[in-house]
């Protein structure tokens, strides 16, 4: 069994690792101590296309694999984890859930906005009752007008979502909506 990385992938993780070390490592403390966003690591991810390495080229994304996404989150993680974390949620809770389950409407619809980074994928998750136990959430979503929905307890925060930014939040419900 070979376990070296094919070319393509060992120049992608330096590529990647170049980034990681000369823009993101460098303000990796200061967003730490600061409990800051970090702006200018994800505006270098968004120059560089790691907003999309799973999306399709056909939806504006690199079409990488998997091999290619597990090597820039390590590389960006070895830099700051808070980045690598927010590139992570991005692709994974933000982008990949459209890519694999949505209609093709909605795929034109985001996915280019989230492979170019104007989108940013982020995820609801943090309830006062529940804390981050997925399996307690009480948030429901509905399709109903806001007058006319009963909304459960609201999630309490947002993960890799700065203020300026939108993000989607999806519950769970036991009961179906009259």
């Amino acid at each position: 069994m070979d376990l070296e990385l094919a070319p393509h992938h060992e120049a992608f993780r330096a590529s990647v690792r170049e980034l990681a070390q000369g823009v993101v490592e460098p303000h990796a403390a200061e967003v730490d101590r600061d409990h800051r966003f970090p702006e200018e690591a994800v505006e270098a991810a968004r120059r560089a296309g790691l907003m999309g390495v799973l999306i399709p080229t056909e939806y504006g994304g690199a079409g990488l694999d998997a091999i290619a996404f597990a090597l820039c989150i390590e590389e960006l993680a070895q830099a700051c984890a808070s980045t690598a974390v927010i590139i992570d949620v991005h692709t994974s809770v933000g982008s990949e859930p459209i890519l694999l389950f949505g209609t093709e409407e909605q795929k034109r619809r985001w996915l280019p906005r989230l492979a170019s980074g104007e989108l940013l994928g982020a995820f609801a998750l943090t309830e006062p009752a529940a804390g981050s136990d997925a399996a307690s959430l009480k948030t429901c979503t509905s399709s109903l007008p806001a007058p006319d929905r009963t909304s459960e307890p609201q999630a309490s925060a947002l993960s890799s979502c700065p203020p300026t930014r939108t993000a989607c939040a999806s519950g769970r419900c036991s009961r179906r909506w009259a």
